[in-house]
């Protein structure tokens, strides 16, 4: 059975790179209808920060990347968090002590330093190997304990990267104990994955160089290596680095804050460095699991695009309603309204959104993108003055054009989008005037923004009251002293 892992280190947020770690084990082990392990790499106490667990178990969650066994759930090779496993990595650490390939190691910091420094003056790689103590103490908690490496060529093949290898060089007396008892990472997984018969391994690139250490690790405990799959780097915007937080890239969280759905983030990062060959790019978490293929991971940096990524999550948004209709969608826009739409009842919201999640591109836009729905718009007449299809009218001309309109309306009792487009069309031709120029007066003047819906989609919503209200209103500014 396959089974995979994700394995993150709680230190604070959970940036795209590491989620993306995520799905593609999760992908792995669900197409083979295999076993996707969450496990906790808090051995590194000095970096650990409190309810990042929390977080890493709320992301997955919120992704549909349900763990069969970790946290929560629990499982056959409990505990998950390795600070809980440390019997185990200490029996692991004795059997290399016994068979002679792991040491104590007392030497000070400052004197390994000094090593350091002398082989940095003459110009030659830095090997701890090179300075082994000949008669190092018995071993105790509190040494550090290192691998006895025994350095010779090492071939292996990477699903991702293909055949590799490395020579003697690279291969040291890595510490596999620290001194405060807590394994480190390249000693610590090697033992979980063994314990929990991890079959794959997926994890960044940047690992790549201690392969060959690994390698000596799973030879000396007699272990079998699980397939190595190396996802290579996101890189930033422009390409020519890895993405970090200096190229804009925010958390998971923050995505998740400002609008960004579980099936787009899943979806984007999902397709950020792999492609089944074809032209699609809309998969749902069912498709993914269907179609996902190791050999189809490319071996090269993904380029991280935060347009694309709003341009998929505006896909998703129409492809919720349009699937599942305007309800599911706005389940999940709590949070995302002006202040002032609190005051309105759902359905009233949900009318909203029915006419306007089309031109979403997340869900945080209903802030900006909905207000004058929920309070008369502040009025401006330079963005009636200077739009490009009324600013060749008089300030007379365009309060005329919005007085025959408002007295055609207020006579319209079946007050919905087919009568009032029926209307609307009729104003065309009494007023000869053209539909970007009379709608688009009507439009500024009942909304006051740069975009709104179809207008009479946007005049229905709003109730007849309101529509003949900000129509005079915006009449009285327009002959108002000052602007003749």
């Amino acid at each position: 059975m396959t089974r995979t892992r994700f394995a993150p280190s709680p230190t604070g947020y959970i940036h795209i790179g590491n989620v993306r770690s995520a799905i593609y084990p999760y992908l792995i082990a669900k197409q083979d209808q295999g076993d996707f392990i969450l496990r906790i790499e808090d051995t590194d106490q000095a970096r650990y920060v409190a309810d990042a667990t929390d977080l890493i178990e709320e992301t997955l969650a919120w992704l549909g990347l349900d763990w069969n066994e970790g946290p929560i759930v629990g499982g056959p090779y409990a505990p998950y968090f390795q600070t809980e496993r440390k019997a185990s990595y200490i029996e692991w650490a004795k059997k290399l002590i016994d068979m002679g390939r792991a040491y104590a190691d007392d030497t000070s910091a400052e004197q390994i330093q000094k090593y350091r420094e002398e082989c940095a003056a003459k110009k030659i790689p830095y090997l701890y190997r090179n300075f082994r103590p000949e008669n190092p103490p018995e071993w105790h908690e509190g040494l550090p304990l290192r691998f006895k490496a025994d350095p010779k060529p090492r071939r292996w093949h990477d699903e991702v990267m293909g055949d590799l290898e490395a020579g003697p060089e690279v291969q040291d007396d890595i510490i596999l104990i620290k001194a405060d008892g807590l394994p480190t990472y390249n000693f610590a997984h090697i033992i979980d994955d063994a314990e929990m018969k991890v079959t794959h391994v997926c994890r960044g690139v940047e690992y790549l160089p201690s392969v060959p250490n690994y390698l000596a690790l799973y030879e000396a405990l007699d272990l079998e290596v699980p397939k190595l799959i190396s996802l290579p780097h996101i890189l930033g915007p422009t390409g020519g680095k890895k993405l970090g937080k200096r190229d804009g890239a925010k958390s998971v969280t923050e995505y998740r804050k400002d609008g960004i759905l579980a099936e787009a983030m899943l979806n984007y990062l999902a397709c950020l460095g792999w492609n089944d060959g074809t032209e699609q790019e809309i998969y749902t978490k069912d498709e993914l699991i269907n179609k996902f293929s190791i050999n189809k991971i490319q071996n090269s940096g993904a380029r991280y695009d935060e347009t694309k990524l709003l341009w998929m999550n505006g896909q998703w948004i129409r492809k919720i309603v349009d699937e599942q209709g305007v309800e599911k969608l706005y389940e999940r826009t709590l949070g995302f309204w002006p202040e002032s739409a609190k005051s309105y009842d759902d359905e009233y919201r949900k009318k909203v959104l029915s006419i306007i999640y089309d031109r979403l591109k997340s869900l945080s836009d209903l802030r900006d993108m909905t207000t004058y729905f929920f309070e008369d718009p502040t009025i401006d007449l330079d963005m009636i003055i200077n739009n490009k299809f009324l600013k060749k009218f008089s300030e007379e001309e365009l309060s005329d054009m919005l007085q025959v309109t408002s007295r055609k309306l207020e006579s319209v009792d079946n007050w919905e989008p087919e009568k009032l487009q029926e209307v609307l069309n009729g104003l065309l031709i009494e007023l000869d005037k053209k539909p970007a120029e009379l709608f688009s007066i009507i439009r500024i003047a009942l909304s006051f923004a740069p975009f709104s819906p179809a207008l009479p989609l946007t005049m229905d919503v709003l109730g007849k009251n309101i529509v003949l209200t900000r129509l005079q209103k915006a009449v009285t500014a327009l002959e108002a002293p000052n602007n003749n």
